[in-house]
Parts: structure tokens; C-alpha cells; sequence
């Protein structure tokens, strides 16, 4: 056994414990308090060994990717790899889904008394809802939102609502919707791991993605399709950074992040990550007018229609404090949290994430004595571009004195990508607006830290490991989502 591989295990195990010592402290805590409000701690479910008709297809979608997964990957044309993937993850989070059945696991998902399809109704004058929607946000106001509802900007609710319209009403249609486009998350990662690192570290991560535990909640759960969303804001940016229609791509980008801040608060910190896309590509000025362009159209049509993003958020703070947010005490959630997120990225993700903080650590390229601003050293062409290029790159160098270096290793890149992810999280920790249920609430930042998967030797073993941890959790419990 490798020293590598050794030190995974240790943090595995490291991992293990802290998901037991918060089922142990939760479930004491929830005996005698009573103040978590989830029911098998730390995740919001609760225990019901169960079998269902999507059981001989999970075993058999499981089977097959820990078998096959890492040589498709390696062997099918990138185009090819982009749609079998797709299509894996979504046999996948669908069988998943379908052990609970289908009423149970799909159909009445996004119907509850907590869900944004109670509300349908009340949107038949869209226009006057938007202006109104603020006015329903607080536990005592007339009429208030349900949970989930009230929890986010109106885009996700118009979401289901203009699914109706479409003729794709009721919780099987949306059930599906939030499925499929939350299965293309994979899809996204793999496009934008490929563009700032290499082919070869998408091509090591793309099983990790595809059959994630992370899929038991991505099905079904309106955060996986806002996973999606905020997974194709970065893969687009990734694009035109790296210069792939800069102009198009850019746009696309600001675009879905205008869109991704008005279906989740929450994910503002989505910032975090597009900051270090910008540092790890070329970082060239002219995207970024084109994806600023983007990312003002969705806030200038909301505010047009009369929805005030800033005071809907306030008011969901002081929200938050009425309900089970107010009660969950603060000190247990803090670290608890990151016991769900185990559970939903797996063991093999923990161990990703010790090789990307190793890699991290080590030292990086000597750039030499000459300062990023000098004269180009003799040999070298001039730099003949404009000066706000220069000095944004000079920047970068100082910033990631590595990032420019011949030869800077892709998977010192990936690192940097992972890392921002999990900062981003972190900072959604801390904040303590996320205390409970977070197994579903940090879908869109989980989706990065599988990307950390391609780090690891011996894959087949690891995706079993990842398996056993999704079909276990889906046989013996019953999910809240």
C-alpha cells in the first residue's frame, strides 16, 4: 500500500467519525431538546429500510459504471463522453429515485406543503405577484409563501409555474424537469475541468460525477436543477476565459449567473468560484464586458416587473429566525453541516480533497527575481498588448505566481478550482443561514469537490466505495428530498 493511498484512508476514516459523532450528538441533542427539527441527524430524513422498483436498476447502472466507467472514459471521443455521461447520470439519479417508487420519489416531491407547486394558483397575473411577493415573505403576513417558497427569489417558484403553462403541469412533470437538467451538472464540470486544466483530469473525473450520492437528492429536488444552473454559470465562464467564442460564451455566463442569484440567494457565493476561473484562465478583457452585459438582464427584469431582490432577502433573514433556523442551534450545525456534505460527495471525494490540499501545499514554480511589471527578459518577445491586459495579468501572476508558467501543472489548476468551491461552502457555513438540510441547499458547490475525484489511484474501488455509500443511504433511509 502507497503512502498516497494510506493517508486517503486516514482521512476516510477521519471523515467516518465525524459523520458518527454527529448522528450521535443529534440524536441526543434531539432527544432531549428536540431543536434540531430533522429526524435521523444530521440529514432530514428518516430511517425505513425499503426496496423498490428502481433497486435492480441502480444495482445494475452501479455495477456497470465501477466496472466500465474509468476505460469509457478514457477510450470515447470527448463529444461522445459529454452525452454518455449525461445520459448515465441521469439512469442513475432516476433509479435512485425510483427505489422510494414513483408517487413517493418523484411525483409528490415538489408538491408538499413546503414546495414551490402549491403556490401555482396565485401566479396567474405574474406581474402583480412579483410586485407583491415580498409583501408574503414573513411567517405572520397574510397569506405567506410556503417554506421554500418564501427561502428564494421568485424565479424558482416562475420556474414550475411557466412549466405549467407549457402543459407540463403537476409533480411527475417537474420531478423529470429537475432531473434532466439537473443531470447536465456533470456535463458542465467535465466542459470546464477540460478547459482550465486538461482532457485527461475530466476524463479521470467524469465516472466520480456521474455516480455521485449526491444524486439521491438530486432527484428530486429543485436544488439540482439550481446545480445545473450555477454548474453551466461556470462552464461557460470557463469557455470564455480560455477563449472558445469569448463573445458568446461570456454573455451566456453572466446570463445564467443573473439567473442563478435570483433561484437561490444563497448562491451569490457562486462569485467565489468565477473569481478563480478568472485567475486560472488567460484573463482576457474581452469577454468580460459581455458576461457583466449578461448578468444584468435577469435583475433588470425582475426589478422592471417590480420584485426588490435586497428587500426580499432581508426579510427572509428575519424569515429564516421565525421558523426551525431560529431554533437549530448554531453550534452543533456548524460542523454537522460538513457531516452532510460527506455523506453527499462520498468517501472517494474526501479523499480527492486531501491530494488537492496536498497539491496545494507544495511549492509552487520560482518565477526568478524579475518583477511581473519589468522589461521581458532577453530572449523573450515584447508584450505588445494594451495595458489594462499587461497589468491584469501581472496581477494574476502576483496573485498565482504560477499560473502563467510553461509547463504549470493542470492539476495544480484543478486544485485551485477545487479549493474555491470548498471556500465558497465554507463561507455558506459559517454565515449560519444554512443550518439542516444542507445535503441538498450545497448541491450547486458539491458538484466542484467530485471534480477533486480525479486525483485518485485505483478508481474502480473508490467508485465502488461511492456506490455502496448512495444505494445504502437510499435503501435505509427515507430522504426528505
Amino acid at each position: 500500500m502507497t503512502r498516497d493511498l494510506l493517508r486517503d484512508l486516514y482521512a476516510t476514516a477521519a471523515a467516518a467519525l465525524l459523520v458518527v459523532a454527529a448522528a450521535l450528538v443529534g440524536t441526543a441533542i434531539e432527544r432531549e431538546h428536540g431543536t434540531l427539527h430533522v429526524g435521523w441527524p444530521p440529514l432530514y430524513a428518516n430511517w425505513g429500510p425499503h426496496f423498490g422498483p428502481g433497486t435492480p436498476a441502480a444495482l445494475v447502472v452501479a455495477v456497470g459504471v465501477v466496472a466500465y466507467g474509468p476505460r469509457v472514459a478514457a477510450r470515447l471521443p470527448w463529444r461522445a463522453l459529454l452525452g454518455v455521461a449525461w445520459g448515465t447520470a441521469m439512469a442513475w439519479t432516476w433509479s435512485l429515485a425510483l427505489i422510494d417508487g414513483w408517487q413517493r420519489g418523484i411525483a409528490v416531491r415538489l408538491t408538499t406543503r413546503y414546495e414551490y407547486l402549491q403556490v401555482i394558483d396565485r401566479f396567474q397575473d405574474i406581474p402583480a405577484t412579483l410586485r407583491d411577493f415580498t409583501g408574503h415573505i414573513l411567517l405572520h403576513s397574510p397569506d405567506h409563501w410556503p417554506p421554500h417558497v418564501a427561502g428564494h427569489p421568485p424565479a424558482a417558484t416562475l420556474t414550475f409555474v411557466l412549466l405549467d403553462r407549457a402543459g407540463l403541469g403537476g409533480g411527475g412533470w417537474a420531478g423529470a424537469f429537475c432531473i434532466t437538467v439537473g443531470a447536465s451538472a456533470c456535463v458542465a464540470v467535465l466542459v470546464a475541468v477540460r478547459a482550465l486544466a486538461d482532457e485527461a483530469l475530466a476524463r479521470r473525473a467524469a465516472p466520480f460525477l456521474v455516480m455521485a450520492p449526491a444524486a439521491v437528492w438530486m432527484g428530486t429536488s429543485a436544488d439540482g436543477y439550481f446545480a445545473a444552473v450555477a454548474a453551466w454559470t461556470i462552464a461557460f465562464l470557463a469557455l470564455a476565459v480560455t477563449g472558445h467564442r469569448p463573445r458568446l460564451t461570456g454573455f451566456a455566463s453572466g446570463l445564467l449567473f443573473g439567473l442563478t442569484c435570483y433561484l437561490s440567494y444563497g448562491l451569490t457565493l457562486l462569485a467565489v468560484l468565477a473569481g478563480a476561473v478568472l485567475l486560472l484562465g488567460p484573463l482576457r478583457t474581452r469577454p468580460l464586458p459581455y458576461a457583466l452585459a449578461g448578468v444584468a438582464v435577469v435583475p433588470v427584469v425582475f426589478t422592471l416587473a417590480g420584485f426588490d431582490w435586497w428587500e426580499a432577502y432581508h426579510l427572509l433573514v428575519e424569515r429564516y429566525y421565525q421558523g426551525a433556523g431560529g431554533i437549530r442551534p448554531y453550534g452543533y450545525w456548524v460542523w454537522a453541516n460538513l457531516a452532510c456534505t460527506v455523506l453527499i460527495v462520498g468517501p472517494a471525494t474526501v479523499a480527492g480533497l486531501r491530494r488537492t490540499g496536498a497539491k496545494l501545499l507544495k511549492t509552487p514554480p520560482r518565477l526568478g527575481a524579475r518583477s511581473p511589471l519589468d522589461a521581458p527578459p532577453r530572449g523573450r518577445a515584447p508584450d505588445h498588448r494594451g495595458a489594462s491586459a499587461r497589468v491584469g495579468s501581472a496581477l494574476r501572476r502576483r496573485i498565482l505566481p504560477w499560473a502563467d508558467m510553461p509547463g504549470t501543472s493542470a492539476g495544480l489548476r484543478l486544485a485551485v478550482l477545487v479549493a474555491a468551491a470548498s471556500a465558497a461552502l465554507l463561507v455558506a457555513d459559517l454565515s449560519g443561514m444554512s443550518k439542516a438540510e444542507t445535503e441538498r441547499i450545497w448541491l450547486p458547490f458539491a458538484m466542484w469537490l467530485l471534480a477533486s475525484c480525479a486525483f485518485l489511484t485505483r478508481p474502480r474501488a473508490w467508485l465502488a466505495a461511492q456506490a455502496a455509500l448512495a444505494l445504502l443511504l437510499n435503501h435505509l433511509l427515507l430522504t426528505g428530498w
